[in-house]
């Protein structure tokens, strides 16, 4: 059976859309950016903003409780219902430590049946955090179970990818993907079935 592992943020959620449309925007009338235009993560330079200003906010709607009352990607939730069944799940994400514990329930909450365990990279944010891995990669090493890697991040594929650990790249406006959401989950029904016909 397929170990695959999820990044949570703009993969089992709409995080970058749900905190433009909910957070910055409103505090932010004369922005005007909208989702499609945010072809850089992190946007920053888009926004007009600083990377602290735009961190701030985003740390901001992770605590606020907006996050947990975010609803999962609909077609990642429909791709679970159908498939989830037929290979294991753990979470991987980068957020930081303050807001962990947000992320964790918000996957538990919507992604429990078949995610069986949380696991993240701090993101840098000011003050010390005991750093064991640098990046997704260096965890994903260290865990050496993971066959697949479901990401928003060409870079994290790619590290994923020179491990020898499949790589299916989520398509978002800041990423070069030439796969559908929809293309990429049948890529991942495709691997499923082919591990299931060679065990």
């Amino acid at each position: 059976m397929l170990t695959i592992a999820w990044d949570v943020d703009d993969v089992l959620n709409n995080l970058m859309a749900e905190w433009l449309r909910d957070k910055w925007l409103p505090e932010h009338p004369g922005c005007g950016v909208t989702f499609e235009q945010i072809i850089e993560n992190p946007p920053e330079r888009i926004l007009k903003s600083t990377r602290e200003e735009y961190l701030e906010s985003l740390d901001a709607y992770r605590l606020s409780g907006k996050y947990m009352l975010m609803p999962p990607n609909s077609e990642t939730l429909n791709w679970f219902q159908a498939s989830g069944d037929k290979a294991r799940h753990i979470a991987l994400t980068a957020v930081p430590l303050k807001a962990a514990h947000v992320s964790a329930h918000w996957v538990m909450k919507n992604f429990g049946k078949w995610i069986r365990g949380f696991h993240f990279v701090p993101s840098f944010r000011t003050g010390k955090v005991p750093s064991y891995d640098e990046n997704k990669a260096s965890y994903l090493k260290w865990l050496d179970k993971v066959d697949v890697l479901v990401d928003d991040n060409p870079e994290n594929i790619q590290q994923a990818q020179n491990m020898g650990i499949r790589g299916i790249l989520i398509s978002r406006p800041w990423n070069k993907s030439s796969l559908t959401l929809k293309e990429a989950l049948k890529e991942l029904d495709a691997l499923i079935l082919s591990k299931e016909n060679h065990d």
